[in-house]
C-alpha cells in the first residue's frame, strides 16, 4: 500500500465556496457539510468570514462547539480588528490575506510595497500575540514578483508564521508554471510551508493544485464540486483522486462518500452536478459504445481508471445509437433476460432506431417493449 502522504487538505466550501455568486448556506447545511468533512478526514476546513458580522460570527461559533478533528481555520483581510473578530469566535486558526501583486498593491489599495509589508508585520505580530496559528494570504501570488513573495515569506517566517498561501486568484496560471514557482519558493524560504489556492478559469485549477504540491506545497485549498468565485476553485473529489490515481499519492481522505457530498452540496447551493462531472458525475461510468461497452464487460479496467465504488458510483451499460450486440447482451441480463448473439442482432437494429428518433439511450421499460414485440422501427420522417 502506498503510504499516506504529509499533505493537508484545507477545504473552503464553507468560504470561498459560499462566496460563489449567489450561493448561501443555512447554519443546517454549513453544519452537515463541515461533519461530512470532518469525517471523511479533511484536516483543515475554512470556515468562514469573521467581520461580515454577527450572523456569520454566530455560525463560526457553532462549527467550533461541534468539536471537531479538523481544524478550523477562518479568512481575514490582515487587519487587527478583523483577526480579533476571529479570536472571539474561538477558532485557534486564521488566514490573514494581503494583495501582492503590484497590479492590486498599485491600482486596488493605492499603496506601495512597503505598506504592504508593515500590514504584514502589524497583523501578524498581533495574531501570534495570541497564539494563533497563521496562514499568510498571498492574493493574486501568480501575478506578484517572485522576489518580492520571497520578501513576505522572511518576514512570515522571522515573525513566526505557519505556511504562506500562493493564490491563484485570477486561475491563470498553468501547471508548468505553478511547479516553478512553488518550487522556486521552496527553496528560497524552506522553513515556511507553502500552502496553494487554485481558481479554475481557464479550467486549470485541479491541474494547478497537483503541480503545486508536486512542487512542494504541503497545503491544498480545495472545495466539494470546485465551487468558489468565478470559475470555481479545484475540486475537493477531483484532486484526491486526481493525487491518487495520476501521481500514487495517497491523501489519508476516505472517497466512498465523495458521490453523496457532492450531491448535498449541489442542492445546498443550487448548483446542479452535471452528469459528465469528473469523479462524480452520475454518467462518468456509464458505457454505450459498442467497443467501450464490451472492453468494460470483459474487465472493467479496460476502460475505467479506478472503481467506481471507491467515489459511491456503480458503473452501467446505457443502450443508444452507439450500441454493440455485447452491451445489449449485458443490459438485458441484468434485467433478468437472456438473448443470444442470434437474437441480438435485430434488437440491437431496433434500439439503434429507436434511440436515433428519441436522441437519447434508452430506458429499461423501452427495452423490455422491444424485446416483447411492442416497439415497432420507427417510420422514417
Amino acid at each position: 500500500m502506498t503510504p499516506i502522504a504529509d499533505i493537508i487538505i484545507d477545504d473552503t466550501t464553507l468560504r470561498d465556496g459560499e462566496q460563489t455568486a449567489g450561493v448561501v448556506f443555512s447554519k443546517r447545511e454549513k453544519i452537515a457539510i463541515a461533519r461530512m468533512l470532518d469525517s471523511i478526514g479533511v484536516g483543515e476546513i475554512e470556515c468562514g468570514i469573521p467581520a461580515m458580522g454577527a450572523e456569520e460570527q454566530a455560525g463560526i461559533r457553532n462549527l467550533v462547539d461541534l468539536g471537531l478533528n479538523a481544524r478550523l481555520i477562518t479568512w481575514n483581510r490582515a487587519l487587527v480588528p478583523e483577526i480579533a473578530a476571529s479570536i472571539a469566535c474561538g477558532v485557534q486558526a486564521v488566514d490573514i490575506s494581503l494583495s501582492v501583486s503590484d497590479q492590486m498593491i498599485v491600482h486596488k489599495l493605492r499603496k506601495d510595497r512597503n505598506a504592504v509589508k508593515e500590514q504584514l508585520k502589524v497583523a501578524l505580530g498581533f495574531a501570534k500575540q495570541h497564539n494563533l496559528y497563521v496562514s499568510v494570504g498571498g492574493e493574486d501570488a501568480s501575478r506578484a514578483e517572485l522576489s518580492f513573495l520571497v520578501e513576505l515569506m522572511e518576514i512570515t517566517r522571522s515573525l513566526g508564521g505557519d505556511r504562506f498561501r500562493f493564490c491563484d486568484t485570477l486561475g491563470i496560471m498553468d501547471p508548468f508554471t505553478m511547479f516553478d514557482k512553488v518550487t522556486y519558493l521552496r527553496q528560497a524560504v524552506p522553513e515556511v510551508d507553502i500552502e496553494v489556492h487554485t481558481h479554475n478559469d481557464l479550467g486549470m485549477a485541479t491541474a494547478n493544485a497537483i503541480a503545486g504540491i508536486r512542487a512542494g506545497a504541503k497545503f491544498v485549498n480545495t472545495t466539494i464540486n470546485g465551487l468558489g468565485e468565478r470559475a470555481g476553485n479545484a475540486a475537493l473529489e477531483e484532486v484526491v483522486m486526481g493525487l491518487k490515481h495520476a501521481c500514487g499519492i495517497e491523501t489519508g481522505i476516505d472517497t466512498h462518500r465523495f458521490r453523496e457530498m457532492s450531491l448535498f452540496v449541489a442542492k445546498a447551493s443550487h448548483r446542479p452536478l452535471s452528469v459528465s462531472k469528473p469523479v462524480v458525475g452520475s454518467r462518468v461510468f456509464a458505457h454505450e459504445s459498442g467497443l467501450h461497452a464490451d472492453g468494460v464487460i470483459k474487465d472493467p479496467r479496460n476502460y475505467e481508471g479506478f472503481d467506481p465504488s471507491e467515489v459511491g458510483l456503480t458503473r452501467s451499460i446505457v443502450i443508444g445509437k452507439h450500441s454493440g450486440t455485447g452491451g445489449l447482451i449485458e443490459r438485458y441480463r441484468s434485467l433478468g433476460i437472456v438473448v443470444d448473439r442470434t437474437r441480438a442482432v435485430p434488437l440491437l437494429e431496433m434500439t439503434r432506431a429507436l434511440s436515433c428518433r428519441r436522441k437519447r439511450d434508452l430506458t429499461s421499460g423501452e427495452l423490455l417493449s422491444i424485446y416483447c414485440g411492442e416497439e415497432m422501427l420507427p417510420k422514417a420522417a
